[in-house]
């Protein structure tokens, strides 16, 4: 069956061509112009990802998200497009639940790579909810966690840390994400946060050759294999 996708764009040439190019590859897809039609189609239909803008009419590309992540509580994958290739404008959309972020002007072909990855992991997440990072593997129904294959135990917080940096490998997960994972609305204990991390860090890397687990200073965490962390 054909990936369907919604195509959430206010300049009507690049939506045309983007669709036109999608649906060459065996795409089905829907378009909408702006954030409010955008928000109304995820409601009320299924669609396998949302390429969304974030220079939107009516409601931008961050709030549609946000809604996206916590009114509809939907996780469908999202891949936001902008031409402002600004640090802080990353850091915000991935914060607020989008899965990748393209900066415009970037080829068709990017652009339906960047897709297809996410669906296919967005489909192996749904197929066995087993998260894997290198060569570390987290069972989320079982909840058991491995590093080449050796048993991983974890205290509840650092596995929960540990699940949302893996759902989102490679992508940086800003402290202020994880605060709201662990404390919700609450106000966010930084010393508790480095308690965390640095048990996670003992468990995870400090056993093994390498490190997987990196600080991004100013912003985050992100937990993917590099090859000059060697």
């Amino acid at each position: 069956m054909a990936n369907r996708l919604l195509i959430v764009e206010d300049d009507r040439d690049l939506a045309r061509n983007l669709i036109e190019y999608l649906e060459l590859q065996g795409y089905v897809t829907d378009f909408a112009a702006d954030g409010q039609t955008a928000l109304q189609l995820v409601a009320a239909e299924q669609f396998d990802l949302v390429v969304l803008d974030l220079m939107l009419p009516v409601i931008d590309g961050l709030s549609v998200c946000t809604r996206i992540r916590q009114q509809l509580h939907s996780n469908v994958p999202v891949v936001m497009l902008t031409a402002k290739d600004e640090v802080d404008l990353k850091v915000a959309a991935l914060d607020i639940g989008a899965d990748d972020y393209v900066v415009k002007p970037a080829s068709l072909r990017e652009i339906e790579a960047r897709i297809r990855a996410l669906i296919r992991r967005a489909s192996r997440e749904v197929e066995s909810d087993v998260l894997i990072v290198d060569d570390l593997r987290f069972d989320t129904g079982t909840m058991k966690i491995e590093r080449a294959g050796v048993p991983i135990v974890l205290p509840p917080v650092p596995m929960r840390i540990l699940m949302l940096l893996m759902r989102r490998s490679p992508n940086v997960v800003h402290r202020q994400a994880i605060h709201r994972e662990i404390w919700g609305d609450e106000p966010g204990d930084a010393h508790a946060l480095i308690v965390h991390m640095h048990m996670l860090r003992n468990a995870v890397d400090k056993p093994f050759f390498r490190q997987i687990i990196h600080t991004v200073r100013g912003f985050g965490y992100r937990i993917a294999y590099e090859p000059e962390a060697l």
